[in-house]
């Protein structure tokens, strides 16, 4: 007589032992949190107790009312837009231009031996640093952003797929040959699949290195996203920095003049140079009890 099976039956060891891997599982991720929220409540004190500058380190108080305000007139969502849009286009192009040129050179052993020396040299250069030389071939455009995010992606697409496509058994590969298959039918069914971890961890690389490469280039041409508004607050920050040391100098006596003309001022010259989107900040508001002193 057949018995039927009670596969919910757990016996106290096993049931224990995922307690255990769920208790762990809560502590990772609790202290993961702890020192996320410790790290910010830290830099918040050392601000307010003047342990540190905020004028040079800030605060994350500063930087939440900043976010919230340009998230309130707009522009914060579409630097962040612009951003996300070129990312997404230079890690698309990357991943597939990277996994088809590692299937190319599997696939004919001869280009890829000629080819190797050259993988080597160009992942070993410092790919941002190229970005200028892009600028100058494609133009100031958006064209050559996603160009320096696919350059800064493919070339590590290309050898750590083709790396895995050559770790896969032989003896699986002659088996599927033995019965007559193809090179495609060796493909599709042992080497790929064999890949897809590979493949999968290439990918998390290159959302990295395509953010990377396009805070790099924004960093050049761009007139909107997440590495312009870098810029943008590095030029004010230097400016104010000038200011600020300026003033406190001892017997330094600084010209009475409007915060609204300076404002002016300072905001034209930004929209000369820049060309920036959208409202402009009022940052030498903050200036205003020093140029009074």
């Amino acid at each position: 007589m057949w018995h039927k099976k009670n596969t919910n039956s757990m016996s106290s060891e096993q049931a224990a032992f995922l307690n255990r891997l769920r208790k762990r599982k809560n502590a990772v991720h609790g202290i993961q949190w702890v020192l996320l929220v410790g790290f910010f409540l830290l830099w918040e004190i050392a601000a307010r107790l003047d342990w540190i500058d905020p004028f040079i380190f800030s605060q994350p108080s500063r930087m939440l009312s900043a976010g919230i305000q340009m998230g309130k007139d707009g522009s914060l969502w579409t630097h962040i837009g612009t951003t996300l849009w070129e990312t997404v286009a230079g890690f698309v192009l990357g991943t597939v231009i990277g996994t088809l040129t590692a299937i190319l050179l599997w696939w004919n052993r001869f280009i890829s031996d000629v080819a190797e020396p050259y993988l080597v040299v160009l992942n070993s250069l410092p790919k941002t640093a190229l970005a200028p030389i892009i600028i100058v071939w494609l133009g100031n455009n958006q064209t050559s952003i996603i160009a320096v995010a696919l350059l800064t992606s493919v070339i590590v697409t290309v050898m750590s797929v083709l790396n895995g496509f050559l770790q896969v058994d032989a003896e699986k590969i002659k088996l599927i040959q033995i019965f007559g298959g193809t090179k495609a039918q060796i493909l599709k069914k042992v080497v790929f699949p064999a890949n897809i971890p590979c493949i999968l961890n290439a990918l998390k690389i290159n959302v990295g290195l395509s953010f990377v490469g396009v805070i790099v280039g924004e960093f050049l041409v761009a007139q909107s996203g997440l590495g312009f508004l870098i810029v943008y607050g590095s030029q004010i920050f230097i400016w104010f920095y000038k200011l600020y040391v300026s003033i406190r100098q001892p017997h330094f006596h600084f010209p009475i003049i409007h915060p609204y003309h300076l404002n002016l001022y300072f905001r034209e010259q930004i929209k000369l140079k820049y060309q920036f989107p959208g409202k402009y900040p009022y940052p030498l508001n903050v200036f205003r009890h020093l140029i009074y002193t």
